[in-house]
């Protein structure tokens, strides 16, 4: 049995399934695929905390499906932009608990992660398997990953 790391990048999975499919993503589904016949040595979802009930009703969820749920507070900028992504926490986890799973799964389309995957496949010899919607995940991110597999139907909540 190979073993499995799973790391969820929350905001771009939201983000990309709403855009594409006017949908939410399936946790539940996703699980149950990624952990199919595999042993998890970790599983993180990183999210940006609003402090709203429904956001942490779903935090809930998720920690009952077996994710550690990593939060950061929701900043909001006197422009108007707001900040808060998880891309270095994603990174240094994914390089520690990468390198101790032959797979690891990263659930996001943000193209900013091609080199931590180039490195983990290249350096540690690490199976990456990255799940994005199709067309909107980097390409510089597809063509590095051991694996794309494209965020479709069965990975979203029906309508």
């Amino acid at each position: 049995m190979s073993s499995v790391t799973i790391l969820v990048d929350v905001q771009n999975i939201y983000y990309t399934s709403r855009e594409a499919y006017q949908r939410n993503f399936d946790y539940n589904a996703f699980w149950r695929k990624v952990t199919a016949g595999r042993t998890v040595v970790k599983a993180i979802a990183y999210a940006i905390d609003r402090g709203d009930e429904k956001q942490r009703q779903f935090q809930n969820i998720l920690r009952a499906i077996g994710f550690e749920v990593k939060l950061k507070p929701f900043i909001q900028r006197a422009d108007g932009s707001a900040k808060g992504d998880w891309d270095v926490g994603i990174t240094l986890d994914a390089i520690e608990y990468g390198q101790q799973s032959d797979v690891l799964v990263l659930a996001s389309g943000d193209g900013d992660f091609d080199l931590l995957v180039h490195k983990l496949v290249q350096q540690f010899a690490t199976e990456v398997e990255i799940y994005g919607v199709e067309g909107l995940t980097a390409q510089a991110l597809v063509k590095v990953a051991s694996r794309f597999i494209a965020i479709d139907d069965g990975l979203l909540l029906p309508k």
